[in-house]
């Protein structure tokens, strides 16, 4: 069960991109996720492996810090993220919304 002490963060997870990003909105069945195209192929965890390093990058925290809660087997998973910080929902935001400045 989640708590203080982690952040749920729903994502798409678009695998075999040509290019690793993280931004964008896909509005999918945990509510608006956070998109994440990762180069690795959607072959043994190695998207959800690569989408979960990805996270950790853009949210600035350790990829330890970061786990998956669901959706092993699908493009759209929820990640927990343990530890986080004051500003990491507004960070998330703007890397979902694209009101990144």
């Amino acid at each position: 069960m989640p708590t203080d002490d982690t952040c749920t963060v729903a994502v798409r997870v678009k695998p075999g991109a040509s290019r690793a990003r993280v931004g964008g909105r896909f509005d999918g069945p945990h509510g608006p996720a956070l998109v994440i195209a990762v180069h690795a192929p959607a072959v043994d965890g190695r998207a959800t492996e690569a989408a979960r390093r990805a996270l950790a990058g853009a949210l600035g925290v350790r990829p330890a810090a970061v786990s998956l809660r669901a959706g092993a087997a699908s493009r759209d998973k929820l990640f927990l993220v343990e530890r986080p910080t004051s500003g990491l929902a507004d960070l998330l935001r703007r890397l979902r919304d694209g009101s990144a400045g």
